[in-house]
């Protein structure tokens, strides 16, 4: 048996922070366990698990491995203006006149993410 994925770990300069926005698009919580100020915090979804650590770095490159995530009760576009709304910044936006496409968005910290549609809007 080959192994899993415990959780995706992303460095940061305020773990709490970031966490908590993050715990906000996936609607989850940070772990009981993390405070501000804490030099780790975790998010548990139903879809994985993020570890947000502190590190001296600033982000200063793209990143070379980005999470994309899918809207569960709403359109794509809706979650957009949710994301926005909590925060995210445009990156850039690939949707195309027939509905299909992407939105790249950066969260708190600079970190990319891609918005696709949710299911419902695949199938129709």
């Amino acid at each position: 048996m080959g192994s899993l994925v415990r959780h995706i770990t992303i460095d940061c300069a305020d773990a709490y922070r970031l966490a908590t926005f993050w715990a906000a698009v996936l609607d989850a919580e940070v772990s009981d366990e993390d405070a501000p100020g804490d030099p780790e915090a975790l998010v548990e979804s139903k879809g994985g698990a993020l570890l947000f650590v502190t590190v001296p770095e600033p982000k200063t490159l793209k990143n070379r491995v980005h999470l994309d995530i899918v809207p569960t009760d709403r359109t794509r576009d809706e979650e957009v203006d949710r994301l926005l709304e909590l925060g995210a910044t445009l990156v850039a936006d690939h949707r195309v006149p027939d509905g299909r496409g992407w939105v790249t968005l950066a969260d708190l910290e600079g970190n990319e993410f891609c918005v696709e549609r949710g299911e419902a809007e695949r199938a129709s």
